[in-house]
């Protein structure tokens, strides 16, 4: 094992104190990152009726405007395997750094109203909602990136395709926010793919349950909710994924990152130290890559 893998998620700092926590990095759990210490947003608001359709925004110090990322936390699509407490330190960090965060919440196949059409339909919302916030927030609408981690990556991927959708899915919304590239933090960017072990990640066939069927059964909804049918999205997509993450093995993300050059995007893959978890842990050995790597995406 090297140093890096065995290294410790230290230097969280918290504004009340400074209280270090030190959590070994190798195999950090959602438990582990929904307890990392974080500020609390300035804002939460809601983006729709739902009680579930609302976000957390995150403004830097200062007249602004800045740049805005669009957080989405992942969970298998299922409420209660993460919520958005999970991405609210890597929302405060990116914060930290000078970027305005927008962490959203939204329905998960299991609450009402969520799977096909729902799940998607709210991501699309939340996303659309910056606009909105950008009437009376400092916000840069010149500098959008999406970004989500496992089930929220392949969200964002899909939040940045949504103007290759036709009129005639539901998910189609007119106009939407246009954003400058899509950043997928160990995630899936091809559903059809990600079908055939998809139980052993999240413990049940959980596409089927998100799509209402398998590809061969509703195809045309895999036509317009996975990513890699949808190419070219027309923005830059980049992959960050630990090295360990079984979620995106190096064939999976490779075959993405192949398809998505191919037809005409710009897109890479960056692998960092780690596992599922640690592209999300500001203190990671990913961390700093990480932001880094956003933070380029958002220069002027």
């Amino acid at each position: 094992m090297t140093p890096a893998r065995l290294a410790c998620l230290c230097a969280a700092l918290v504004l009340s104190g400074v209280a270090i926590i030190a959590i070994d990095a190798q195999r950090l759990s959602p438990r582990d990152v929904d307890r990392l210490p974080s500020k609390p947003a300035d804002r939460r608001v809601s983006y729709g009726a739902d009680p579930l359709q609302f976000g957390d925004l995150r403004l830097p110090p200062g007249a602004g405007p800045f740049p805005v990322a669009v957080v989405i936390h992942g969970g298998c699509w299922v409420s209660g395997f993460a919520t958005l407490q999970n991405t609210s330190a890597f929302a405060d960090a990116l914060r930290d750094a000078g970027v305005a965060t927008w962490n959203i919440e939204y329905r998960r196949l299991d609450n009402p109203g969520g799977g096909w059409p729902g799940t998607f339909t709210d991501v699309g919302a939340a996303v659309d909602h910056v606009a909105t916030l950008a009437k009376q927030y400092p916000i840069d609408l010149t500098r959008v990136v999406v970004t989500g981690h496992s089930a929220g990556a392949h969200l964002a991927l899909w939040a940045a395709a949504r103007s290759r959708l036709p009129a005639r899915t539901p998910l189609y919304q007119k106009a939407p926010l246009r954003m400058r590239a899509a950043v997928a933090l160990g995630g899936p960017g091809d559903l059809r793919s990600f079908t055939q072990y998809a139980a052993r990640i999240c413990g049940t066939p959980v596409i089927e349950r998100l799509m209402g069927g398998s590809p061969e059964a509703v195809p045309e909804r895999y036509a317009h909710a996975s990513p890699i049918e949808l190419l070219p999205l027309g923005v830059r997509q980049l992959l960050i994924v630990g090295e360990d993450d079984g979620v995106m093995p190096e064939r999976a993300r490779n075959a993405y990152i192949a398809a998505a050059i191919k037809a005409g995007d710009a897109a890479d893959v960056v692998v960092v130290p780690g596992a599922h978890f640690e592209v999300i842990a500001p203190g990671s050995a990913a961390w700093p890559i990480v932001r880094d790597k956003i933070l380029a995406l958002l220069v002027r």
